[in-house]
């Protein structure tokens, strides 16, 4: 039976998120519908990460077990044209035969996110839900200098939900640096991988340092604390991208 990996993009935007889920349509859900659709089988797909409700992905990767031996570009085209016809926010941007051993979410060696803030005084409209808006202008260096404090390996209790399943807050975080062009702030994060709104959080957390009202100090006296409590407000999930899986 061929093993498939797929590359997808979506607007997280009207999804409960990646998981399929009882409570409202799901990324999974949807390209699961456009594979049944497509080869009349019941395929459950894995992916490599689970994102929130209003997460968006540029490269979110996962496999599907088939029992046809599809051209790539045939399975990636066709996929398309159903989820197109269901008015689904969803692309396959690649498709590839891989192993049997491949797997999606435990083959992975590094996700990389991007955290998108918008800093001008007027609100978004082209952005909308794409973008966190930050109606005061924000100090992206200090952000940056504050991020530094976060990267390497720590306990990330401050940082993850009260809701994380992980059975271990520890981890290794290999990049978190803070950019500006224009009125765009961007937040890169990568690691092997992250713990339930473990971004978010720094996000959240690094506007107070960008505003003034937290130091780098102060943000690692919360890692330091290992309370979920000594985190900053979690920033919203409109400005989150799953962008890229190493493998």
């Amino acid at each position: 039976m061929p093993r498939f990996r797929m590359t997808i993009e979506y607007d997280g935007s009207n999804y409960v998120g990646w998981q399929r889920q009882d409570n409202g349509p799901s990324v999974q859900g949807a390209v699961e519908k456009a594979i049944l659709a497509l080869t009349r089988e019941v395929v459950l797909i894995r992916g490599a990460g689970r994102t929130d409700s209003g997460v968006h992905a540029r490269g979110q990767v996962a496999h599907a077990d088939l029992s046809r031996a599809w051209k790539p570009e045939t399975l990636r085209n066709a996929l398309n044209a159903y989820l197109g016809q269901a008015g689904e926010q969803v692309s396959i941007i690649e498709t590839a035969e891989v192993p049997d051993d491949f797997d999606a979410r435990f083959s992975a060696l590094r996700r990389h996110y991007l955290y998108r803030i918008i800093s001008r005084p007027s609100p978004l409209a082209l952005e909308a839900k794409r973008a966190w808006w930050v109606s005061k202008r924000i100090d992206h260096e200090a952000m940056h200098v504050a991020a530094q404090t976060l990267v390497g390996y720590h306990d990330f209790t401050t940082f993850r939900s009260t809701h994380c399943q992980a059975n271990s807050p520890w981890r290794t975080l290999d990049r978190l640096d803070v950019t500006r062009d224009g009125e765009v702030i961007e937040i890169r994060a990568t690691a092997q991988s992250f713990l339930h709104n473990q971004i978010r959080s720094f996000a959240g957390t690094l506007k107070m340092v960008g505003d003034g009202r937290w130091t780098p100090d102060d943000v690692r006296v919360a890692l330091e604390a290992r309370d979920r409590k000594a985190c900053g407000p979690v920033a919203p999930p409109d400005g989150l991208y799953f962008m890229q899986v190493d493998y």
